[in-house]
């Protein structure tokens, strides 16, 4: 039942999660967590070490770091500042271990030192369905450089700038190209280093929802979490490492339903005469109850997608705390907060 059990979800977290409710052992992936207090993030990485590993969990070979923020959906414009840092922070920790890699491969070049990291900046979405705009949206509050840099030189911006550009590609339905083809484009005309992509992700629990980043260098593969494949976007398809940011913004409608269910369960237990009902529920695993809330909610419902009532507000502002992360990394200010912290 659990090979057939599919999940929809875009986090890495969520499929390893899957398996420990199913008690299953996956080999070759590892989980680690930790807490930071101070700003109340839990920190969660999944390394799929293995083929294995990827075969079980279903994504590339790779590192997975995800961020879960409960408070991410507010106003606070202070707490979204330090929530930018800390992702700044990570990024930046991704971004080097890539120079370091190129550096090292070729060391004739050392082209990194010389003009800094060139970064391609890939917004995914369709700007028209407000879910689905994060990217795009993300891109439109980016610093660029790279006009500038061709124009004067290192002169034209700060010494310890990356070179930046960027591009909303849109989707098939408005450009009839794929995603990925568009991108192969850029990347053999403008020859950055790296490429950092941003996409609107699906999530397998609704408290997740606009409350969880997901930092990956494995790449991305646009529509996955909502069934809708499209050519993925990594470092064997376009030549150059590829690291993905996401933010879960809609969930399974199916997901709903068996959280609802599982609540449910709950209430039955403490109910005299519909324990027995209870009991019989309970000994479904995971798999077994998400089967049957699929076939329960079919075919009217089953496949489809549902977002919070405020996304239009939320995706601005998460695309804003996003945005100035990326700034933070682009500049090279990214960990300097951290770095006052401890020398204060």
């Amino acid at each position: 039942m659990v090979e057939k059990y599919t999940i929809r979800t875009d986090l890495a977290m969520e499929q390893k999660e899957r398996f420990e409710s199913d008690h299953v052992e996956v080999s070759g992936v590892v989980l680690e967590e930790e807490y930071d207090e101070e700003r109340e993030i839990k920190i969660t990485t999944v390394r799929i070490e293995t083929e294995n590993g990827a075969k079980m969990m279903g994504k590339p070979v790779g590192t997975y770091l995800t961020l879960e923020v409960p408070d991410m959906a507010s106003a606070d414009d202070g707490y979204h500042r330090e929530i930018s840092e800390t992702l700044a922070g990570f990024l930046e920790k991704y971004v080097e271990n890539e120079e370091t890699k190129n550096r090292n491969a070729d060391n004739e070049k050392e082209h990194s030192k010389e003009k800094g990291c060139s970064i391609l900046t890939v917004g995914l979405g369709n700007r028209e369905v407000t879910p689905d705009a994060l990217g795009p949206y993300v891109v439109d509050q980016l610093n660029i450089t790279r006009h500038m840099v061709q124009e004067y030189g290192r002169y034209g911006v700060e010494e310890k700038s990356r070179i930046v550009s960027a591009i909303v590609p849109g989707v098939m339905a408005q450009t009839g190209m794929e995603t990925a083809e568009i991108v192969q484009g850029v990347v053999k005309e403008t020859k950055p280093d790296m490429i950092l992509v941003i996409d609107a992700l699906a999530a397998r629990s609704s408290k997740r929802l606009n409350r969880t980043i997901q930092i990956s260098d494995a790449g991305i593969h646009p529509g996955a979490g909502v069934g809708n494949h499209r050519s993925v976007i990594t470092k064997e398809t376009m030549g150059i490492p590829v690291i993905a940011i996401g933010v879960p913004t809609v969930v399974d409608a199916a997901t709903i339903v068996n959280d609802t269910m599982e609540n449910f369960i709950a209430a039955l237990e403490t109910s005299e005469n519909l324990k027995g009902v209870g009991v019989v529920l309970q000994g479904y695993n995971s798999a077994e109850k998400y089967e049957l809330v699929k076939e329960l909610i079919a075919p009217h419902l089953n496949g489809m997608f549902v977002t919070p009532k405020d996304i239009d507000e939320t995706i601005r502002r998460i695309s804003y705390t996003v945005s100035e992360a990326l700034n933070l990394l682009f500049s090279g200010k990214a960990g300097e907060s951290e770095k006052k912290e401890e020398t204060a």
